[in-house]
């Protein structure tokens, strides 16, 4: 297959998501085959961490480049390999031979039990099939496309490819550290998306931030780190060393109620809410000009959380269109690894970002 992913007739994407958003990651899958008028079918089931899409007439290569919400890695299939024997590389190696080359080999599993199982095996498989990839000229750095290798069990799975500027986390998951100053885990949410929507952690040029929802400042810690001057709004307590240590000032007030003195460079918000109240908050901050960007979570529905989900972005995107002298709108959207019931938003005027 051309590393440019063309392809008129039928093929397999293969999309990894949280066990248990299966028929999420499904339909916004059919949203867009019917956006683009593809036809196909989405196979999957309950509780499997991934979800395979069978176009039979158009492609759906498109999606490799600008990514799904629900989707953690998103891969197009070469082929599929059923009850390979113990001679895994020989079984696999012509359907290796006719994709390469390659820029690097991810070894995905399901984040599923029966996934992590998996761990041990796909360590020594790595062993032995990457110095072969190597030897025959396979392995190549600059090439244009990366190997996946999902495994389901051992002997079962999907050879797929990604373009290679794409930023994947090896089975679609970041396992980030959380350094012992940070206030809470939820400030793992802001360097993954970071990762995840720009490929660095060193993406923001604020110089000037608002958390709203502050407490106990897990964001605001990561903004105020990488020297952004931060007003964490909240009634709630922040960690001490936040203002001991951090160019953080604790405002104590209401996010959906505290409005700035000044506009500032972004403006980040966490709280606990119905999405469409926070979308309205975040719609408000941008369209007002009180910031130049916003990071945010929208935490999910019970039901439909995709097509809620797209409503609201596609409501944002429509409000921030009013002021084309800003520049192009970005919008960007992911369920990240750290997110649990929630999605985490980038939206920013290309100008500015």
């Amino acid at each position: 297959m051309p590393s440019d992913f063309l392809n008129t007739g039928t093929e397999t994407l293969l999309a990894l998501c949280r066990p248990g958003f299966e028929a999420d990651l499904a339909a916004e899958l059919n949203f867009h085959a019917a956006e683009q008028m593809v036809a196909g079918y989405p196979r999957t089931s309950a509780n499997s961490g991934y979800v395979l899409w069978h176009s039979q007439q158009g492609s759906m290569a498109s999606l490799l480049q600008s990514g799904l919400i629900f989707a953690r890695s998103l891969s197009m299939g070469i082929g599929e390999f059923i009850d390979i024997g113990d001679d895994r590389i020989g079984a696999l190696w012509p359907l290796l031979e006719e994709a390469a080359p390659f820029s690097e080999v991810y070894l995905d599993h399901s984040d599923t039990n029966e996934g992590r199982e998996l761990q041990r095996f796909l360590k020594g498989f790595r062993k032995a099939l990457e110095p072969r990839l190597k030897k025959a000229g396979l392995l190549r750095r600059k090439a244009a496309n990366r190997l996946h290798l999902f495994f389901s069990d051992s002997h079962n799975g999907w050879a797929t490819i990604s373009p290679a500027q794409v930023p994947l986390a090896e089975g679609g998951v970041r396992r980030l550290k959380l350094p012992a100053e940070a206030p809470s885990r939820s400030a793992l949410k802001v360097e993954e998306a970071l990762l995840r929507f720009f490929g660095t952690t060193d993406a923001l040029s604020a110089k000037t931030a608002v958390d709203l929802g502050a407490a106990p400042g897990g964001w605001s810690w990561q903004l105020a780190r990488r020297g952004i001057k931060v007003q964490a709004v909240d009634h709630g307590k922040l960690d001490a060393r936040l203002l001991d240590e951090y160019p953080v000032e604790h405002i104590y007030g209401d996010a959906f109620t505290w409005r700035p003195r000044s506009s500032v460079d972004l403006v980040v918000c966490d709280v606990v809410d119905k999405p469409a109240r926070t979308l309205q908050q975040m719609e408000k901050w941008l369209e007002q000009g009180w910031s130049r960007a916003a990071l945010f979570n929208l935490k999910l529905p019970m039901k439909r959380r995709f097509q809620e989900v797209w409503q609201l972005l596609e409501k944002l995107a429509t409000a921030m269109e009013r002021h084309p002298e800003r520049g192009e709108v970005i919008i960007k959207a992911a369920h990240l690894y750290y997110d649990r019931e929630e999605i985490t938003v980038w939206a920013a005027y290309h100008r500015d970002y």
